[in-house]
């Protein structure tokens, strides 16, 4: 069993509020006792993190890409120790944790890459009699101290997509990892700093969330960035209202399927592989199955049937595509969710079964728009399959939530593809694939109660500076 202290200002320091037990979502066994941090350490980190922000701003942006780039090759050197801490805590099967563990060597270059491109605009004044003579010339700096809150469920990559465009950035970073999966975090800030991050600009505080909540108000932090559940966020969201924030929050995606979408079964088994990965665990999984009636029988068969192929159980079997639930009590949930869509008229397919937190793959037919199924984010194992007659409506189906992260379109035609762009309501939208499709450099992140501000990098850089203005003369 790991044992892992936590980091105030590169310090590394036992806990002042007992240790956190962290316990196998599979078995419920203990796999680590990480340090958690007590009222006193928290003002400790933020107090640090204000007095360094001139210091962290001054970091040349040569050194900033050393760092990450050192980073990124010490993060693949370590793939295999944070492949299992991703299978122990997380519960997340050992595949899709190998491919998290490369994202973050991604993330940290595509940051690097950032770092390395600062860019300055100019624009010429003398179109205006009071420009005369006056060029403006515009650069990006600092925003200051960061404060980022990350889930459990992408406990490797989600923390690096704080850490990294802070780095890019010169921002200090005060970041809580989930208390289910904190060893991650813990080992991703250990990186940094053997990489060259000065100890300063960083401390990982393992915490009860409301031991955290005065940061959310200090002033000293300029960026508030949060991802996890919409009831957390938008408080935070309230509570930090003078300040910038940014939000990656929830959502139930839809997938449309036309006519046109190629082989049924490609298509079958590549949106079961996005349903039910990891147990559904992902704010971006496949949740509403929206397929038109002329193949609606056909493709019902092949979704069943990949389905009831879904290998489930121990993540660390090489064969297991759905995992446990973070715990049993997401488990139970889930259960009757199910349970309530049948009785208000849906019918279940196949799967709902439940063997402590492990929920087999769930196919149901017909829900009510009005049931947790559909209306809500299920983050588990469980999609919704409705039919059908035309484009627009599948449209407005798929708007009829209060979510908007990612929508999938699986159709051939550009007029198609371009009115969905045009008229889905959506961060998103991938054609031809499964909302939970992501790409680590592009622009992700919602709309309506899926939240506001974007991750990437590039576009987390843009959160985490401000511009600033030198007009010459």
């Amino acid at each position: 069993m790991r044992t892992s202290q936590l980091l105030i200002s590169g310090q590394w320091h036992d806990g002042g509020n007992g240790p956190i037990e962290v316990r196998s979502p599979f078995d419920g066994r203990q796999v680590a006792s990480v340090a958690r941090a007590d009222r006193g350490q928290i003002e400790a980190a933020a107090a640090a993190a204000w007095a360094v922000r001139a210091e962290l701003s001054a970091l040349t942006h040569e050194h900033r890409v050393a760092i990450l780039e050192r980073a990124r090759a010490a993060v693949l050197a370590r793939r295999d120790e944070l492949v299992c801490l991703l299978v122990e805590e997380a519960g997340k099967p050992v595949t899709l944790a190998r491919i998290e563990a490369t994202r973050v060597a991604d993330v940290f270059q595509a940051a690097a890459d950032v770092a390395r491109n600062p860019t300055v605009t100019g624009q010429d004044l003398s179109g205006f009699v009071s420009g005369a003579g006056r060029l403006a010339l515009v650069r990006r700096v600092p925003i200051g101290p960061v404060l980022a809150i990350t889930p459990f469920n992408f406990p490797a990559m989600l923390v690096a997509h704080k850490l990294a465009p802070a780095v890019a950035a010169g921002c200090p970073i005060v970041l809580k990892p989930a208390s289910q999966t904190p060893s991650p975090a813990l080992l991703l800030a250990q990186i940094l700093l053997d990489c060259g991050l000065p100890p300063v600009a960083l401390s990982v505080l393992p915490a009860r969330a409301s031991d955290l909540e005065p940061l959310v108000e200090d002033d000293r932090f300029s960026l508030v960035t949060f991802t996890g559940s919409g009831t957390v966020g938008w408080e935070i969201k309230r509570k930090a209202w003078r300040r910038r924030v940014a939000l990656e929050l929830g959502g139930n995606a839809a997938v449309i399927v036309e006519p046109d979408a190629g082989d049924l079964r490609e298509v079958a088994a590549r949106i079961a592989g996005a349903a039910y990965g990891y147990a559904g665990q992902s704010c971006i999984s496949v949740q509403r199955i929206i397929v038109h009636r002329t193949i609606y029988d056909e493709l019902r068969r092949e979704l069943v049937a990949a389905a009831a192929a879904t290998r489930v159980g121990d993540p660390a079997d090489e064969t297991t595509v759905c995992g446990p639930l973070i715990d049993t009590a997401n488990a139970e949930r889930i259960e009757r969710w199910i349970a309530q869509a049948v009785t208000a008229g849906g019918t279940l397919l196949t799967g709902g079964t439940r063997n402590g937190s492990v929920v087999a793959p769930a196919l149901v037919e017909n829900v009510p728009a009005d049931q947790p199924l559909v209306a809500d984010e299920v983050f588990g194992p469980v999609a919704t399959l409705t039919a059908y007659d035309d484009f627009e409506q599948a449209l407005d189906m798929v708007n009829r939530s209060r979510y908007g992260l990612q929508a999938g379109v699986y159709t051939r035609d550009i007029a198609k593809i371009r009115r969905a762009w045009e008229l889905l309501e959506v961060g998103g939208v991938i054609q031809g694939d499964a909302p939970t499709w992501r790409c680590d450099a592009m622009p992700y992140g919602g709309v309506k109660e899926s939240g506001i501000g974007r991750e990437g990098p590039a576009h987390a850089y843009l959160e985490m500076t401000e511009e600033r203005l030198l007009v010459l003369r």
